[in-house]
């Protein structure tokens, strides 16, 4: 057990270093998280067909295609304890009395579309204060392990450039 947990933590670390050496700029890799983190808490009741808003998303706001990846695994991760928490802003944000009625469906059926349409709500408006709440800390985090490598970067290229013989 405590090996999986091992390395369950070893393949969150990689997936953090990945998101942090992506290509492109600080905003495009925080943007692309913020997007696979919001398809994905709402991705599961509409049986993965969100999976495709994610290619529009990511090129209407500039984002990053493989960090979207990695915000989509994390939002794997935390879906079921956020789905309770989905249902609860559904229920929050929904009429009371709002029913789904298809007079053709079972009554469990109907019940059934009613659950998947507050995972839907709920999914979409935490998706998107997670997205919000997520941006910012990446954002800053990619920058700085950007500016840090350019940093290190520039030394060593000083003291190779010091190290060379001189050419006469």
């Amino acid at each position: 057990m405590q090996l999986r947990l091992r390395k369950f933590v070893r393949f969150l670390k990689l997936q953090y270093v990945k998101l942090l050496r992506a290509k492109g700029g600080a905003y495009s890799i925080a943007m692309g998280f913020a997007v696979g983190l919001f398809v994905e808490m709402f991705n599961l009741p509409t049986y993965g067909t969100s999976f495709v808003l994610i290619f529009p998303l990511i090129y209407l706001l500039r984002g990053n295609l493989p960090s979207a990846l990695v915000g989509f695994l994390f939002g794997k991760l935390i879906y079921i304890p956020m789905s309770v928490l989905n249902k609860m802003v559904a229920d929050a944000v929904m009429p009371a009395h709002f029913t789904v009625n298809f007079s053709f469906l079972p009554e469990k059926i109907n019940h059934f579309l009613l659950f998947n349409l507050k995972m839907i709500v709920g999914g979409m408006i935490d998706g998107l204060a997670l997205g919000v709440l997520f941006f910012f800390p990446i954002w800053y985090s990619v920058q700085a392990f950007k500016r840090k490598r350019r940093e290190k970067r520039r030394a060593r290229k000083i003291v190779i450039e010091a190290n060379k013989p001189a050419m006469e």
